[in-house]
């Protein structure tokens, strides 16, 4: 009986042994890069008979966009040795594999003002026919605080518009995109949730297309970081995105150049753009993104308290390069900062 005894013990010392290796083992993967898992196939039967989770969705086919392991889903911060950052939810994703890479309070709902822009932007670019003509009513005009200051009645092409809507944040560019797509804001915005559904960002709901504080109105990090990849990957919003500037040329022939919100874009072409957002509500959110040596990431900020999210973006992007390359990337700022031109594109 003692001998039985023994030996289930060592039994189950030998098995808790193996299942803790196994676990520091997926750990140290985990810490790696967070593994990239394969979309179901929408026909297969598994898929068909189970309901199908948000972080199952997918941006571009056969890739999963921001899910975390479930080893590591009730952390609030992963990695813990990460740079610290001001905002109140982040999430950092590769952008090409979309895997996660770091993440702060991922799936808060909360309001995130104009980074939903890139949901418009996406929806416009997707639908084509940049180079058509639209007209301003006034009820475009009708919006605070960013504007572009067109008038109505006046003609401009959705390409010129589109533009200035993601470089300077033009909320009344943004309204008039809408309209002009779908027939009304709310009509737009029926198609703004229905395509975020389609990518994987089950946690939000928008009511309109520039972000402007509405009841009903909110996403999360991770949401946004999955309609960040889809912009991101395409060329039209790619290049629009990361333009130090933009000299616009209204109706009547005057021309304003239009400086960038997104700070990042004049310190280094390492940063490649995306979106920043202000309210009240919202705080302080900025979506970025960085390239070098063939890395590129993502990085979205939420609910930051103060200007210096740009810094902690530039800290946090830089960190995130380095962890794809295998070390430090702050050398490759130092010098490479760019003089704003009197005009960088003419539309």
């Amino acid at each position: 009986m003692r001998q039985r005894t023994i030996l289930f013990l060592v039994l189950g010392w030998w098995i808790g042994w193996a299942a803790c290796e196994q676990s520091h083992a997926r750990d140290a993967e985990v810490r790696r890069a967070l593994p990239l898992d394969p979309v179901p196939s929408p026909d297969s039967t598994s898929a068909a008979n189970s309901p199908r989770s948000p972080d199952d969705s997918a941006s571009r086919a056969g890739v999963v966009v921001a899910r975390t392991p479930p080893s590591l889903s009730t952390l609030p911060l992963y990695p813990s040795g990460a740079p610290f950052t001001i905002a109140s939810s982040a999430i950092m994703i590769d952008a090409k594999a979309g895997t996660v890479l770091f993440f702060k309070n991922p799936d808060i709902q909360r309001p995130v003002a104009s980074t939903q822009k890139l949901l418009t932007a996406l929806l416009v670019a997707e639908h084509g026919g940049l180079d058509n003509s639209v007209r301003v009513s006034a009820e475009d005009c009708a919006v605070e605080p960013t504007k572009l200051g067109f008038r109505p009645g006046e003609i401009y092409s959705k390409r010129q518009l589109l533009a200035a809507m993601l470089v300077h944040s033009c909320n009344d560019a943004a309204v008039c995109l809408a309209r002009n797509d779908a027939g009304s804001v709310d009509s737009f915005a029926g198609l703004m949730n229905a395509k975020a559904a389609q990518l994987g960002a089950a946690n939000s709901h928008f009511v309109n297309p520039n972000g402007l504080p509405r009841a009903g109105q909110f996403s999360t990090a991770r949401d946004m970081a999955r309609i960040a990849f889809a912009a991101y990957h395409n060329p039209t919003l790619r290049e629009f995105m990361r333009l130090p500037g933009l000299l616009f040329t209204y109706s009547s022939g005057r021309q304003r150049f239009l400086e960038p919100t997104n700070r990042l874009v004049t310190r280094s072409a390492i940063f490649t753009g995306m979106k920043t957002g202000y309210t009240e509500m919202s705080g302080r959110c900025l979506v970025s993104s960085a390239s070098s040596g063939g890395s590129e990431i993502i990085l979205v900020q939420l609910g930051g308290t103060h200007r210096m999210l740009f810094d902690d973006a530039q800290r946090l992007l830089l960190w995130g390069l380095g962890q794809r390359a295998g070390a430090p990337i702050s050398n490759m700022y130092s010098g490479n900062r760019i003089q704003k031109p009197a005009s960088i594109t003419n539309l």
